[in-house]
């Protein structure tokens, strides 16, 4: 059988796939092998539980709770947060436990339940599998006084907000910024952070009460942001996820700004700062190579993992590192996050440029992208994909076709049934025609 657990938590369909049964099984079942493993330190557990605004949202976060009290963990319900703002909470509160459902930048009738454990880190894969292994299982069920509590979370988004401020050591007055909250997490906490950091904000993207949420706006539909940000002759756009753990921006003029010139941006500061830790910045075999190239001009060097963001702070623990994150628009500072934060980038990537009084686009300009193709190639199985002798024979030729002057990545999608083939090459021509060529093969040989 496949693996419940994804790169990214538990996902699928809201109500079909993932279901309220679903939910309260997970939910005992993390409680029981974190209790297992001496995570709650023999005291009564405490959890932290919050949602992005999709509708489901409210059904599966009740029945989270519920589990989790059914378990015997006291429970403080957030309700709507970012999942970065669930991952501040649960770390500064000493919470042993923190669950998200959100479904990210997924469309709004999917959803998913991520776990976070003490000091707001998530769950390493075998612990994920520990607690798919005990779902259903019979268990001493605890009663009267030892069950546990269910109580609103007072005042979470203002100690998150305060939090996302604090990290900045100077105002952003002067600076005029286009924020498209994806319908999403971010609709309240983005616009509140920026504002009360200086910024001149406009907002798009914030129906969350509509069900809308990535429904034609935020990181995966930038077109919305890049006409607002023309029409508002803004300094700059950053566009929010569904749960708002990522961030992606366009400037003046629209153009994207994506997670790997946004990173470059961002490392290049800590290291003038002193702050970059083996001058080294953490990313995922994703990451563009123009930004291994432009990283090396200025002495930084690129560590690489596996897709998720979960295996890029894995590393940047591992080494003590300052800064990792994705192209997709995932970035982890260290000093201030234990997750991919959105609206810490913002303010972060806002900052940088108040300070400079460069433009987002001269300082996107640290790095050149070298033309990317990605396709996603779907009813295949996925993994047959990654041992199948004809797509590996044809991935290695065209490997030696490209050289040095580009390199082939396919994988199969860690929360979708697809398997991605992706291209960098000297011109977007040979890109897209290598990229369609293997995506091919992959069809003909492990086609469904």
């Amino acid at each position: 059988m496949a693996r419940l657990f994804g790169t990214d938590g538990v996902r699928g369909r809201a109500n079909v796939d993932i279901t309220a049964e679903l939910a309260v099984e997970l939910s005992v079942g993390a409680a029981h092998v974190l209790g297992t493993l001496g995570a709650f330190g023999g005291t009564r557990p405490r959890a932290i539980v919050a949602r992005d605004p999709r509708p489901s949202g409210d059904f599966l976060s009740a029945a989270v709770c519920a589990g989790l009290a059914a378990a015997g963990v006291d429970v403080l319900d957030a309700e709507v947060l970012p999942t970065p703002g669930l991952a501040y909470l649960v770390q500064s509160t000493g919470a042993d436990l923190g669950v998200m459902i959100s479904a990210s930048h997924n469309p709004a009738p999917d959803n998913g339940i991520k776990f976070f454990a003490r000091g707001g880190v998530k769950l390493p894969d075998e612990v994920e599998d520990a607690i798919e292994a005990r779902l259903g299982e019979e268990w001493d069920r605890p009663q009267g006084t030892e069950v546990g509590s269910i109580s609103r979370y007072e005042g979470a988004v203002e100690a998150y907000v305060e939090h996302l401020v604090s990290t900045l050591d100077r105002s952003l007055e002067g600076l005029t910024v286009v924020a498209d909250c994806a319908n999403g997490a971010a609709s309240v906490t983005g616009p509140l952070a920026l504002r009360a950091a200086g910024a001149t904000v406009h907002v798009i993207g914030d129906r969350s009460d509509d069900g809308l949420i990535n429904d034609g706006v935020g990181s995966t539909h930038l077109e919305p942001l890049q006409a607002a940000v023309r029409e508002y002759g803004a300094d700059i756009g950053v566009a929010f996820d569904g749960d708002a753990d990522r961030c992606l921006a366009v400037d003046a003029d629209g153009a994207v700004i994506d997670g790997d010139q946004i990173m470059g941006i961002l490392a290049l500061d800590l290291k003038e700062r002193g702050k970059l830790h083996d001058s080294t910045l953490v990313v995922t075999v994703m990451s563009n190579l123009g930004l291994k190239l432009a990283m090396r001009e200025h002495g930084i060097i690129l560590g690489q993992t596996g897709v998720g963001d979960r295996y890029v702070l894995e590393e940047m623990n591992l080494g003590g590192f300052s800064i990792g994150g994705e192209q997709s628009g995932h970035v982890i500072i260290a000093e201030h996050a234990t997750t991919g934060d959105g609206e810490l980038t913002a303010l972060h990537l806002l900052q940088r440029m108040a300070e400079t009084g460069r433009t987002s686009r001269e300082l996107a300009d640290v790095m050149t992208r070298l033309p990317q193709a990605l396709l996603n190639v779907k009813n295949v199985d996925k993994a047959r994909a990654t041992i199948d002798r004809g797509v590996l024979d044809a991935v290695a030729a065209a490997e030696t076709e490209l050289g040095e002057t580009g390199r082939v990545l396919l994988r199969p999608s860690g929360t979708e049934p697809v398997v991605r083939v992706m291209v960098e090459a000297p011109s977007d021509e040979v890109a897209t025609e290598m990229a369609e060529r293997l995506a091919t093969i992959v069809r003909d040989r492990v086609g469904l």
